[in-house]
């Protein structure tokens, strides 16, 4: 034992010195490090609040040993929003806690501004639309939405600024032309009659913005039916006048007003009759014409004749060729 006793300051030194160039050489290999990565951001939002347009992820510093570091990712570094004391506004700012799986590093956040929201449940009543309109001849007397009850109403889970003056709807695809039971149409919310897009509404809320039910029946009562209006008869100025020295001093239109029949659709075109024009080359006296009423088509009426009578008198101002 004489050996390893003898110099053992010498001999102790010399092994702390070894182990020194070692851990020398492996730092030199393995420096502290750091660098800036883009991780995920995970919320825990209370309840009554919702955040619209949160971001997903943020960037946060690495800082470690470079092997460590260097396998730093997505996948291992996360952060959480600390949202427990957080209340509503338009540019509330966060704190984001860092969390990693791995050990020997660690991770610098900033705090990131929200727009958070209170959250509510309204109910609405899904009313049906009909954007093609009807057929010609068809009148609509009852339409619903089942779901599968009528009416139907919807539950809207989401930012209370956004149900103000919210109404949902469902449309009616094609033009009504009978009574029908037509299934699973979608139901559209709009806000002060500006569409609102549930499918994005739902990828930028945190939680997601809900409706219970999307789809729903579309029930739809119709007939064929007539309706009736009252249009004047105008006459047209006649295709000949009078001859020389012969003038049109009173005109008169037996009936003067007519009532027509025909689909509500018809009807809205015609304002008046106008009816035919006459000759009246070679009339120096009264005349009178019984003409034929032209209706529109799809539209009928009674009589179906008018009697049209021209004062005819000699223009005193005028000389008669001899």
């Amino acid at each position: 034992m004489s050996w390893l006793l003898d110099d053992w300051k010498l001999k102790l030194l010399a092994v702390g010195l070894a182990v020194l160039m070692l851990g020398a050489v492996a730092f030199s290999q393995n420096p502290p490090t750091s660098r800036t990565i883009q991780v995920g951001i995970a919320y825990s939002v209370p309840p009554g609040l919702i955040l619209i347009n949160p971001p997903t992820k943020t960037s946060v510093t690495v800082s470690g040993l470079a092997d460590v570091v260097s396998v730093a990712n997505s996948t291992n570094v996360l952060t959480t929003a600390d949202i427990s004391k957080a209340s509503q506004g338009s540019n509330v700012r966060v704190n984001l806690v860092p969390k990693s799986v791995l050990t020997g590093i660690t991770v610098q956040t900033t705090p990131i501004v929200l727009n958070i929201d209170q959250r509510a449940v309204v109910k609405l009543t899904v009313d049906v639309r009909t954007p093609q309109g009807t057929a010609p001849g068809w009148q609509i007397t009852k339409m619903e939405t089942r779901c599968p009850d009528a009416p139907c109403s919807v539950s809207f889970d989401g930012p209370v600024s956004l149900e103000t003056n919210l109404k949902a709807y469902a449309d009616f695809p094609v033009p009504v032309a009978g009574s029908y039971d037509f299934p699973s149409q979608p139901v559209t919310l709009e806000q002060n009659g500006t569409p609102l897009d549930l499918g994005k509404l739902k990828a930028n809320t945190q939680p997601q913005a809900n409706l219970d039910i999307s789809v729903v029946n579309i029930h739809i009562e119709a007939k064929s039916g007539t309706s009736t209006r009252q249009v004047a008869v105008v006459d047209s100025p006649p295709s000949s006048p009078p001859p020389n020295c012969y003038r049109v001093t009173d005109i008169t239109v037996d009936p003067v007003t007519i009532i027509l029949t025909g689909s509500p659709d018809a009807l809205s075109k015609v304002t008046r009759i106008t009816l035919p024009a006459v000759d009246l080359s070679g009339r120096t006296s009264d005349a009178t014409f019984r003409v034929t009423i032209p209706f529109p088509s799809g539209v009928t009426g009674s009589p179906a004749t008018a009697k049209v009578t021209y004062s005819i008198a000699q223009n005193p101002n005028c000389a008669t060729p001899t």
